[in-house]
C-alpha cells in the first residue's frame, strides 16, 4: 500500500523536525503476526472432505436449476427460473426465464456476452460487468476450497466466531493481491456457513456483503448447498434455490458461443 506523505508547511519546521528526529530513538519496525497459514489449511482440508473429498475437487461441470428470488423486508417480491452451467475453472452460462421473457448471461476468463430478451439483442459485456462478475468468482466458495485463488491471494485463519446453537465457527481470509479481503466461515464438522467481503451500495457506499449456505444435499457423493442467501449490509436480498444439481455431465461448448442475433439466443442451448 503506497504511504501517504505528509506536506511541509514550511522550511524551518521541516528543519526542526528533522533535528529533533536525529536525537529521538528509532522504533523498532512492527511485527508482522503470522498468518497461521497450516490451521487456514487444515480448515479448507476439513471442508473439502465434507463436501466428498476427491470427488468434490474432480468436479469439471456443473449443471444447476432453479429460482432465483429477489427479497425485500423479508419477504419474495419477485423470482425468475434459471439454469445455471459451468465449466470449471472459468466458463459460466445462466439463463433467466421470468415474467415472459428470457436473458442470459455468458462469461468466458476475460470476455463474456448478454442477452436482453426484453429488447432481443445481444450485447458484449463492459468492463464492470466483466469486473463484477471476476469478483463474483473469486469470492465464491469453490474458488477457495478448488485452490484456484493460489499465486494471487494469502490465506490466513482469523479464529473462532459465535455459531448458531452455542457453537462457534472457524474463520478464515483470503486477502488478494488488489487488497479485496474475503472471509469464510466453517462449522466444527466442515460445514460451509458464509462467506463476507465488503461490496459497494446503489448509493456508491460501502457495506458488508454476505452469502449464506444452507441445505446440503448429497449427490452421487458430491455434496452442495441447494440455498444461497444473498445478505448486505444485515438485510437479506436475494436466494438461490437449487431444485436439481448434476456433476460432471457433458457440456458442449457451443452454448458459451456469443449468438449471431437476439432470434439466435432465444433458442434452447443444446
Amino acid at each position: 500500500m503506497k504511504s501517504n506523505y505528509l506536506r511541509t508547511l514550511s522550511f524551518i519546521l521541516a528543519t526542526f523536525v528533522l533535528a529533533s528526529a536525529a536525537f529521538a530513538q528509532v522504533p523498532d519496525p512492527p511485527v508482522k503476526k503470522p498468518a497461521n497459514t497450516p490451521q487456514a489449511e487444515a480448515v479448507i482440508q476439513k471442508a473439502v472432505q465434507f463436501l466428498g473429498g476427491e470427488k468434490y475437487i474432480g468436479v469439471k461441470t456443473q449443471i444447476g436449476k432453479g429460482k432465483f428470488s429477489i427479497v425485500r423486508d423479508g419477504a419474495v417480491v419477485s423470482f425468475q427460473n434459471f439454469s445455471d452451467v459451468i465449466v470449471y475453472p472459468d466458463k459460466e452460462r445462466t439463463d433467466f426465464k421470468g415474467g415472459g421473457t428470457k436473458s442470459i448471461q455468458t462469461n468466458v476468463g476475460s470476455t463474456g456476452w448478454v442477452f436482453d430478451g426484453d429488447q432481443e439483442l445481444v450485447k458484449i459485456q463492459d468492463e464492470k460487468q466483466i469486473a463484477n462478475y471476476k469478483r463474483g468468482i473469486r469470492t465464491s466458495l469453490d474458488y477457495l476450497l478448488r485452490g484456484h485463488w493460489r499465486g494471487d491471494a494469502e490465506l490466513s485463519y482469523i479464529g473462532k466466531r459465535p455459531g448458531t446453537l452455542g457453537k462457534r465457527n472457524d474463520t478464515i481470509k483470503l486477502t488478494y493481491k488488489d487488497e479485496l479481503e474475503v472471509e469464510f466461515e466453517f462449522a466444527d464438522d466442515g460445514t460451509p456457513v458464509k462467506a463476507s467481503y465488503k461490496g459497494t451500495s446503489s448509493e456508491g457506499e460501502e457495506i458488508k456483503e454476505e452469502d449464506r449456505y444452507a441445505q446440503f444435499i448429497d449427490v452421487g457423493g458430491i455434496k452442495a448447498p441447494f440455498i444461497i442467501d444473498r445478505f448486505s449490509g444485515g438485510t437479506q436480498t436475494s436466494r438461490i434455490n437449487y431444485e436439481t444439481i448434476d456433476f460432471n455431465k457433458p457440456v458442449s461448448d457451443s452454448i458459451f458461443t456469443k449468438p449471431g442475433s437476439g432470434k439466435e439466443a432465444k433458442k434452447e442451448p443444446k
